[in-house]
C-alpha cells in the first residue's frame, strides 16, 4: 500500500469519529484497523491454523 493511499484511509478514518471522539478513540480505531489488515494478510499469506488443530492444541472439545 502506498504512502498516499494510507494518507487518504487515515483522513476517511478521521472523517468518520464524531467530533466528540478521544485520542484514545482514533488510536483504538487505527489498532483495529491495522489488526483486521495483518490478520487479512496472514490468510492470504497460508499462515493460518485450522480450528479443529487449535482447539486439539488447547484441549478444547471439537
Amino acid at each position: 500500500m502506498d504512502a498516499q493511499s494510507i494518507k487518504e484511509q487515515a483522513h476517511r478514518l478521521l472523517d468518520s469519529l464524531p467530533d466528540s471522539a478521544t485520542w484514545e478513540d482514533l488510536i483504538y480505531r487505527i489498532y483495529v484497523r491495522q489488526a483486521i489488515e495483518a490478520g487479512i494478510k496472514d490468510s492470504d499469506d497460508g499462515r493460518t491454523v485450522d480450528v479443529k488443530e487449535v482447539r486439539k492444541r488447547f484441549g478444547l472439545p471439537a
